[in-house]
C-alpha cells in the first residue's frame, strides 16, 4: 500500500508547493483535485490543483514533471460534484466536466478517477434509479475506453437541510452498490472506500471489505466520532452532524490495525490517502499541514513505506 494525502485540505498552495510538502513528510503520493476553476458550493470542493478544462499532452507532461522532481506520485484525480442533481444545469456542468477529468487521466499516465454517483435528494432510491442508469452507463463506457477506473466515494452528502432526506450521494451502502454493479457490470467501476461514512451509520466499517474486495480502487483515510451522549440526546433521525464530528485517523472510532490488516488480507496493495475533515486542525495553513503530519505518523504504524 502507499500512503498518501487528498490535495483538497491544501487549497492554498500550489501543486508545486503540495507535492514539496508531501515529500519533505515522507509520503507516497497524492490525490490531486480537479474542480472547474471557480466559486466552491460547499467545504473541501472547488480546488483545482490539476486544470482538466483545456488538458492535453503538454500540460500533462508539466504535472508529471512537477511529481517526478519531488518523488511523489498521484494516488488518482478527484472531481466530487452531483452528477444527479435536482437542477438539470448542475448536473451537466458535473458530468462534462467529470467526462474531461476521466479524459485527462491517461495523459497523466493514470488509470484512477474517484469521484460521486450524486442523487437527486428529495427522490427515492428507486426514483433515481433511472436517471442513475442514463447518466452512468456513458461515463462507464467512456471509462472503459479510456482505460481508466472510476473510485465511487460513498458519503452520504447528508449534513445540511438542502441535502435532506436522500443525501447527494447515491451509493451509500453495500446493498445499494450490489445493486449498482449489478446493473452496471463492468470493471471500470468500483470504490472509492472511505471507512468514516459507516462510523455514523452503524455500518461495520470492515465486513464490506471481504465482498467488495474486487471494487477496492482506492482508499480514503478518514476517521468519525459518534457522541453517544449526544445521539442519546437527539437520536439518529437528526441530522449526522447533531451526533457525530469528523477526526484524523486514531481520533475516531475506526479501528485502523483491523481495517489496514483486513485490507492486506483482501490483497489491497493501493493507495490509502488521508482526508482531513476535522475541524479542530483547520485554523491556520500551518494546522492543516501538522494534521496531515500527524496522520501520516500515526498510520505509518500499520502502512511501512516502501524502499525506494
Amino acid at each position: 500500500m502507499q500512503l498518501g494525502f487528498v490535495s483538497a485540505i491544501l487549497s492554498d498552495l500550489s501543486l508545486e508547493e503540495v507535492t514539496r510538502f508531501a515529500a519533505a513528510e515522507g509520503f507516497d503520493c497524492v490525490e490531486l483535485m480537479c474542480w472547474p476553476a471557480g466559486k466552491a458550493d460547499r467545504r473541501y470542493a472547488g480546488v483545482t490543483h490539476v486544470d482538466v478544462t483545456n488538458f492535453d499532452a503538454g500540460a500533462a507532461r508539466r504535472v508529471n514533471d512537477t511529481m517526478a522532481s519531488a518523488g511523489v506520485s498521484i494516488s488518482g484525480l478527484g472531481y466530487y460534484p452531483n452528477p444527479l442533481a435536482a437542477d438539470a444545469g448542475e448536473a451537466a456542468v458535473a458530468r462534462e466536466h467529470l467526462e474531461k477529468v476521466i479524459r485527462a487521466a491517461p495523459l497523466l499516465g493514470l488509470s484512477r478517477v474517484n469521484t460521486f454517483v450524486g442523487r437527486d435528494p428529495t427522490k427515492s432510491v428507486d426514483e433515481n434509479w433511472p436517471r442513475f442508469l442514463e447518466t452512468w452507463r456513458p461515463l462507464i463506457k467512456l471509462a472503459e475506453d479510456s482505460g481508466v477506473k472510476i473510485g465511487i466515494e460513498h458519503c452520504p452528502m447528508l449534513f445540511s437541510r438542502d441535502e435532506w432526506p436522500g443525501g447527494k450521494n447515491l451509493a451509500t451502502t453495500p446493498a445499494i452498490w450490489r445493486r449498482m454493479f449489478n446493473d452496471i457490470p463492468s470493471a471500470s467501476f468500483g470504490l472509492n472506500y472511505d471507512p468514516s461514512h459507516f462510523v455514523w451509520q452503524m455500518i461495520d466499517p470492515v465486513e464490506p471489505l471481504f465482498e467488495f474486495r474486487d471494487k477496492l480502487f482506492h482508499v480514503h483515510a478518514k476517521d468519525a466520532r459518534v457522541d453517544k451522549r449526544r445521539l442519546n440526546e437527539v437520536g439518529i433521525l437528526a441530522y449526522p452532524l447533531e451526533y457525530h464530528v469528523p477526526k484524523l485517523p486514531g481520533l475516531g472510532d475506526v479501528n485502523w490495525g483491523r481495517f489496514i490488516s483486513v485490507l492486506g488480507d483482501v490483497k489491497y496493495d493501493g493507495p490509502v490517502c488521508i482526508e482531513v475533515e476535522d475541524r479542530a486542525y483547520e485554523g491556520s495553513l500551518a494546522a492543516r499541514q501538522q494534521a496531515l503530519r500527524q496522520s501520516g505518523g500515526y498510520l505509518r504504524q500499520f502502512i511501512g513505506k516502501r524502499s525506494s
